[in-house]
């Protein structure tokens, strides 16, 4: 028969520890945000919202001419820029963990992917939003300065109805590319992907309604793109909405559904 001693330091292997608790998702958040800003070229891209708001006012205020110089000419200026970088931003916030395979420390560090890519696209439409808000910002400043040099008074014919509309138009701009990012997982692949959605199908799309009458009658209810612009030219009613609703089930909800399954079940290497 032996006995055991019981010292100090095998009472304290011998106590059970306790479990520590989960990550809190507002952490995940702030670390999201942070990561958004460490890289030059993720600062840089940031501050191009900014520099390309500033930039395409002072193009209003130099070129627009003074009877068409107003707040809905500021924001229409502000807006191309602001649809091409900000679903970039959405792309490499979700891509580039798969192109530069940090996939493999931040899920390692948290094992629950769902709860990382959730925190991902909370920051996408925290940007998404303040970007907008801060050029809507700009945009008033230039629609103050602009009609003071030509000596004509400011005209404001957008409302806070109009400017939410152009806030979810890109913002939805910005789920589809976060959409692109989980479904490709690839950088470039996911970029291309967005140019070619937003820039080549929409010209093929008007032109197919223009020789089609079938599809001319189809197209608000099959194109996203054809879609959101209602949102930017304010003529939402009751059918836009449902229209909205159904090419974004179609275009985005599905999509991103399919790529987030892929994606917690994909091997990150």
């Amino acid at each position: 028969m032996t006995s055991t001693t019981l010292t100090p330091e095998t009472a304290e292997a011998a106590r059970p520890r306790a479990v520590p608790g989960s990550i809190p998702l507002s952490r995940l958040v702030a670390v999201e945000a942070r990561k958004s800003f460490d890289t030059r070229s993720g600062l840089w891209l940031l501050a191009s919202i900014a520099i390309l708001a500033v930039l395409a006012t002072a193009a209003t205020i130099l070129f627009a001419p003074a009877d068409q110089l107003d707040y809905e000419a500021f924001a229409s200026a502000i807006g191309f820029p602001m649809a091409v970088v900000l679903p970039m931003i959405a792309v490499l916030s979700v891509a580039s963990e798969w192109s530069q395979r940090t996939g493999l420390t931040s899920f390692t560090l948290v094992p629950h992917r769902g709860r990382v890519i959730t925190a991902k696209l909370v920051v996408t439409l925290a940007v998404g939003v303040v970007s907008m808000l801060l050029a809507a910002v700009i945009g008033a400043v230039g629609n103050l300065v602009g009609p003071a040099l030509r000596g004509t008074d400011p005209v404001w014919n957008l409302g806070a109805t109009e400017l939410a509309y152009v806030v979810l138009g890109n913002v939805l701009g910005m789920l589809v590319g976060f959409m692109l990012g989980v479904l490709v997982r690839n950088s470039a692949a996911a970029i291309v992907g967005y140019f070619v959605y937003g820039f080549v199908l929409p010209p093929l799309s008007m032109l197919l309604a223009a020789n089609q009458h079938w599809f001319a009658q189809a197209q608000p209810w099959v194109d996203f793109n054809f879609a959101q612009g209602n949102l930017f030219n304010d003529a939402m009613g009751a059918a836009q909405w449902a229209q909205l609703g159904v090419t974004g089930l179609v275009w985005l909800a599905l999509p991103l559904a399919v790529g987030l399954r892929v994606l917690l079940r994909s091997e990150v290497k």
